[in-house]
């Protein structure tokens, strides 16, 4: 909460328990899709399937859930965080993965936020993964997931990754294989939340975790090419958020031709998920507070403790509310009303 406000987060990835990831790797080691254990039915048809289910579902089960989802609600109180929109992890998105495999591990992932939100509605909201495939003639294979989810599930954003391969083999994010989405996620009402996943260059070995890198480029890159394209014009009410205050900084003047001169605060917002403040500071003047959200991962890569105060990393609320530069409105707007303005399916719960 700040000052009589509730503080809502719109970065932030869901937990699970450990378990999911037996799902996962029996599924890419048998190279067979397996339906959603979160979904499975009481029966199976022979012995081979039911000894399956047995192993997909072992540590799935409500407890398991709860504990994990209750441990991810203590962090946001320790945080002042209200309420996170929650989507996939994004290094586990694994749009690498085989086309006939991504699809069961999509659905799953979101039945596994849908969990989550079901057991806590009035600290989370949902955000979903969408099974991405680079080289399809366009992206409309996603849209039955996409609508499964806003539809039925009721998430109110989705994520996609610019580059899912981690190969740089998918069309810039300016490109007509994009439309369908964007057409959807207009007509759905829904912002489009763009954070990089995996980074398969061979030059990034010798960076520990380095599929941050690709974070940072594929952030940058497809922040260049949604403001230097015609994606807005033609699709005006589409709302997008760059992650991690768009990837990277712009290096010109304002009113440099390099830059855009387009009015995009309608349509192209950021995060404040940065954990040095310099940059954190120096992002927030460039974008401007009216178009951050207050984005923290909590739980996520902001463990890393500050030696100044002897907090988390992501402890971002106390920090940005002392920047001296920042009005009371801004800091309202960032906390809060930016949000609902990006997140329309939001302004319903806080109305």
């Amino acid at each position: 909460m700040y000052k009589g406000t509730p503080v809502i987060d719109i970065h932030a990835h869901s937990s699970s328990p450990n378990a999911v990831l037996t799902y996962v790797t029996t599924m890419m080691a048998s190279n067979t899709a397996r339906p959603s254990p979160l979904q499975v039915v009481a029966t199976a048809s022979n012995a081979f399937d039911a000894n399956m289910r047995a192993r997909e579902t072992a540590g799935l089960g409500d407890a398991e859930f709860l504990r994990t989802h209750t441990n991810h609600v203590r962090l946001l109180d320790d945080r002042q965080i209200e309420f996170q929109v929650v989507g996939p992890r994004p290094y586990m998105m694994m749009g690498w993965m085989q086309p006939h495999l991504l699809p069961n591990w999509t659905r799953f992932v979101n039945d596994c936020i849908h969990k989550q939100v079901s057991n806590f509605p009035d600290r989370f909201a949902g955000a979903c993964q969408l099974p991405q495939k680079a080289d399809a003639p366009d992206i409309s294979h996603v849209l039955p997931e996409l609508e499964r989810c806003v539809n039925e599930l009721g998430f109110v954003a989705a994520y996609v990754s610019p580059d899912p391969t981690g190969m740089r083999d998918s069309p810039g994010m300016h490109e007509p294989y994009w439309y369908p989405l964007y057409e959807a996620a207009q007509r759905l009402d829904i912002p489009l939340i763009v954070h990089g996943t995996n980074s398969r260059d061979k030059r990034f070995a010798v960076v520990p975790h380095n599929y941050q890198l690709g974070f940072v480029i594929e952030q940058y890159l497809a922040n260049q090419f949604l403001q230097h394209s015609d994606v807005f014009e033609r699709f005006p009410k589409l709302k997008i958020v760059i992650c991690h205050c768009g990837g990277a900084l712009d290096r010109f003047l304002k009113t440099d031709p390099h830059l855009t001169q387009k009015d995009l605060s309608n349509n192209l917002f950021y995060d404040t998920c940065a954990y040095d403040l310099d940059f954190l500071e120096a992002a927030i003047k460039q974008r401007t507070p009216a178009r951050m959200l207050l984005g923290t991962e909590v739980p996520g890569s902001g463990k890393a403790v500050r030696p100044e105060n002897g907090r988390p990393g992501d402890d971002l609320l106390p920090l940005i509310s002392a920047f001296p530069f920042l009005s009371e409105e801004d800091k309202l707007k960032m906390f809060h009303h930016n949000a609902l303005k990006v997140v329309p399916r939001l302004a319903k719960r806080f109305s």
